[in-house]
């Protein structure tokens, strides 16, 4: 089926196997558009083409263990139409549609031309990126939260992009990060520091949210820590045409220089290379050579939760970490950031100086959302 995107004919296009790759590195060929087949040969070849897939990302990722310094020059013929078939088929069915209309029943009706198309689009260079659709979600605070909702085709190919991807970053990241992260979750970040607080002396937690995150990367900063380990420019540049999209809003298209679409399929994956660069390996460099006892830390997301034995340690890093988001356009939000007291003796030092609960307000609630989870499982006292 084809839409209102640049039309093109379903000729299919044939990658490139990689430099000196054996007969298993070339890409698939798919049959012609509009072939007919039974049952049982769909069956076998949907099964051939994710084994292929599966191949290929583990190569992937078996380079990226492997490699130190090298940069990854050589990824966008992952980009197959297996890969394309196993990202569409991995898409919420039901979701919102975004400006182009489509939902997935309508593109599924048409799958092996829609995906051909889109296959030959996307390795000619033909592929466009359509801005996203601004809708709002309501908070628990009573305020929005804005998300941009891609369109079907955007959604696509951002997560086979995020597939090749995850192969890389998942050898890259640090262990301390949770959220957005293949068999990783709430459960998980919980289960850590509850093993932080257990195991170390912890005394202070400093809880902390970084203030409108998605709406505040600096895609220039962004795109050069990508370039980091992707050399691959052709990668590079689907990475800037998302970025570059826009987002529609009462028929207006608004493109920025800052933020990465709240929303999106590949927005959680660069917002974790983000904090990888921005947080996460300068956190762990302040506590090898600045923390003068234990420090625990766990981020999920851009909520960040870190303990420390000595409150001189908390504040430091306090002060340390507002100055180095400041340096990649990122702030704490000061209704959402607070340092509390923690741990063995901290609820009956509080009563003595008359201070009431750590982390509790005189209602007894709970005041610090990005924490209260943590709390509940192992209140201080």
């Amino acid at each position: 089926m084809m839409h209102d995107r640049e039309k093109s004919n379903s000729a299919i296009v044939a990658t490139k196997p990689t430099n000196k790759a054996g007969a298993t590195a070339a890409e698939p060929v798919e049959p012609r558009a509009g072939t007919k087949r039974n049952v049982g040969e769909q069956s076998t070849h949907q099964t051939l083409g994710w084994a292929r897939v599966s191949q290929a990302l583990d190569r992937v990722r078996k380079a990226a263990r492997q490699k130190e310094k090298e940069k990854f020059t050589a990824l966008f013929h992952h980009l197959s139409i297996d890969l394309l078939r196993k990202a569409f088929l991995a898409l919420e069915r039901n979701a919102a549609p975004g400006v182009d209309g489509l939902t997935w029943q309508t593109y599924a009706a048409d799958l092996d031309l829609n995906l051909t198309d889109l296959h030959a689009r996307v390795h000619r260079g033909a592929y466009r990126a359509l801005p996203s659709r601004r809708t709002y979600i309501p908070k628990a605070d009573g305020r929005q939260r804005p998300l941009a909702v891609a369109a079907l085709e955007d959604k696509i190919v951002q997560r086979a992009v995020a597939e090749v991807l995850n192969c890389i970053y998942e050898e890259k990241f640090l262990g301390l990060s949770y959220g957005f992260r293949p068999e990783r979750g709430q459960h998980n970040a919980l289960d850590a520091l509850a093993v932080g607080i257990t195991d170390k002396r912890v005394n202070f937690i400093l809880d902390a949210d970084v203030r409108s995150f998605f709406d505040a990367v600096s895609q220039s900063s962004l795109i050069r820590f990508v370039e980091h380990w992707i050399a691959d420019r052709r990668i590079i540049r689907l990475i800037r045409k998302w970025l570059r999209a826009g987002v529609l809003e009462d028929g207006i298209v608004t493109v920025s220089e800052k933020g990465t679409g709240q929303g999106s399929v590949i927005s959680p994956l660069l917002a974790n290379i983000y904090l990888h660069y921005v947080f996460d390996l300068w956190a762990v460099r302040w506590r090898r050579r600045e923390a003068t006892g234990d420090m625990i830390i766990v981020r999920y997301a851009d909520d960040i939760v870190v303990g420390f034995e000595h409150e001189t340690d908390a504040r430091c890093f306090w002060d340390a970490m507002r100055t180095r988001l400041e340096e990649f356009a990122l702030s704490l939000h000061p209704e959402k950031t607070r340092l509390i007291e923690f741990g063995r003796h901290a609820a009956v030092r509080r009563a003595k100086a008359g201070l009431g609960n750590p982390g509790l307000n005189p209602g007894g609630d709970l005041q610090f959302p990005g924490l209260h989870p943590y709390l509940r499982a192992y209140p201080s006292g």
